[in-house]
């Protein structure tokens, strides 16, 4: 049996050699100990530390060359002055400053009393670290914005590869599997969206921060054609042995075995025919981690029998991405279950986004925004209404919506501001203009916008949907 398993979540990581887990690292090249030395990849936790010993190093040394004139005032340059630079650039106006205090408390002590003080040499000086330190500290929160933006964008990317992968498998599957597996991949999609927001009948497993075990289970087994198979969580990076959920008959755990500590320890889809499997024995046949949006590893699924006509490549690679979908929804199941639950008509890659946009919001006070343009119903404004919906931008969320007297179309716009906000109205509006000859006052469209904050955002969306749907 010649099966070959790409052990990450992309399908084409098989000639990359990475798995999911490389989405949410961000590696870099060593750039020598001297590069992180002047530029260091991160900030230090010691900083303070760090710029007193350094500073205090320095003098020693000034002091040691001249001891008369250990600031060095008399050599045409303040030099000494290039300590407190250094450390504001690499940590800020704070540090810097501090480090300047130490050239001062050395002029105090190293030169007799009466010596005129040198006011041009420290205010120089002074201004100098001030205006490095301003730089460094603009710049360090700029990055902070950009990391966190990236880690966004990051989650996005990598639901975006599971649809694209996810779709391409629906068509293959409905072209062999379509007279004997009724049940499509898009089933498989909204059914899995459902298990990881949780419901009221899923609250025994939701008290272990996995709701819908057992469904889960059910469902994986029932698509991939799985006999007997178990689902594990994991605490820590440890295994624990009691099982959340189970299909077929039931099984003792050998928590011991290489093909678990193989999955756990990489993160990736484990197989009997994986690489470092090839020369130890295993008593299953495959072992699938279940990921959240962050990474972290919450459960393992154990497989222990399935038919041989099953282990395929693309039957197991199907199993680790339904997993990872499923994990992917559980960083903001609790967000968008409360969003569903005020707004039950809410699509749920609506909720889904909106509460990640939430937790950006929440984590490093970067805006989004909500868009919701409200049309009457009539012939000639239901054409305004469609036109308008297939102008979205490709990075929007639209939502459309219609009631007896409006049709509504609710945009979400990530990492949208004001200005963002603006932009698009304007651009929406000219091609409205260009198109039909008209504007959103002369059609009667009403324009109501929310910036996405992590307060109260449920309660301002339910608002927001309440005026633009009695809007007259």
């Amino acid at each position: 049996m010649d099966v070959q398993i790409n052990h990450g979540r992309d399908p084409a990581a098989r000639e990359r050699g990475t798995g999911r887990r490389h989405l949410y690292e961000r590696p870099h090249s060593d750039p020598g100990w001297l590069r992180n030395l002047l530029a260091p990849v991160t900030r230090s936790r010691f900083a303070w530390l760090e710029a007193a010993l350094v500073t205090i190093a320095a003098l020693a040394l000034a002091w040691f060359v001249d001891r008369a004139d250990p600031l060095l005032l008399k050599s045409g340059f303040p030099w000494p002055w290039l300590v407190p630079t250094l450390i504001a650039l690499r940590y800020g106006v704070a540090p810097g400053l501090g480090s300047a205090l130490l050239l001062a408390a050395l002029w105090l002590l190293a030169y007799p009393a009466g010596t005129p003080w040198p006011t041009p040499f420290f205010v120089g000086g002074g201004v100098l670290v001030i205006l490095a330190g301003h730089f460094a500290d603009t710049w360090n929160v700029r990055a902070d914005r950009a990391n966190a933006v990236n880690d966004y964008l990051n989650e996005r990317l990598t639901a975006l590869t599971d649809n694209h992968y996810l779709l391409r498998l629906s068509h293959e599957r409905l072209e062999r599997d379509l007279l004997t597996r009724p049940t499509t991949l898009r089933d498989s999609i909204n059914e899995l969206r459902q298990l990881s927001g949780g419901t009221a009948a899923d609250a025994p497993d939701a008290a272990s921060g996995l709701p819908g075990t057992t469904r889960l289970i059910e469902f994986v087994a029932r698509a991939c054609q799985i006999e007997v198979a178990a689902l594990y969580p994991v605490r820590d990076g440890q295994l624990v042995p009691e099982a959340l959920a189970s299909a077929g008959e039931p099984f003792e755990l050998d928590a011991s075995d290489p093909l678990i500590a193989l999955a756990l320890s990489s993160g990736q889809l484990a197989h009997l025919k994986s690489a470092d499997m090839l020369a130890s024995g295993s008593r299953y046949i495959a072992c699938a981690p279940l990921i959240s949006a962050t990474g972290e590893t919450r459960a393992l699924l154990v497989v222990q029998r399935m038919p041989f006509l099953s282990l395929t490549h693309d039957n197991l690679q199907l199993l680790f991405v339904l997993l990872g979908y499923y994990g992917d929804g559980l960083e903001y199941a609790r967000a968008t279950r409360e969003l569903m639950d005020a707004v039950p008509n809410c699509p749920s890659d609506f909720g889904l986004e909106y509460g990640r946009l939430v937790r950006l919001h929440q984590r490093s006070g970067i805006e989004s925004s909500v868009v919701a343009l409200s049309f009457p119903r009539s012939e000639a404004h239901d054409s305004l209404f469609e036109h308008v919906l297939r102008r979205g931008r490709s990075a929007d969320l639209a939502w459309p919506l219609q009631t007896a007297q409006r049709s509504v179309l609710v945009n979400l716009m990530p990492l949208a501001d004001t200005t963002g906000v603006a932009g698009y109205l304007a651009r929406i509006e000219t091609n409205l203009r260009n198109q039909f000859d008209t504007d959103f006052e002369r059609a009667r469209v009403g324009v109501h916008t929310l910036h996405v904050t992590g307060a109260s955002s449920k309660t301002n969306l339910v608002d927001l949907l309440q005026r633009v749907t009695t809007h007259e």
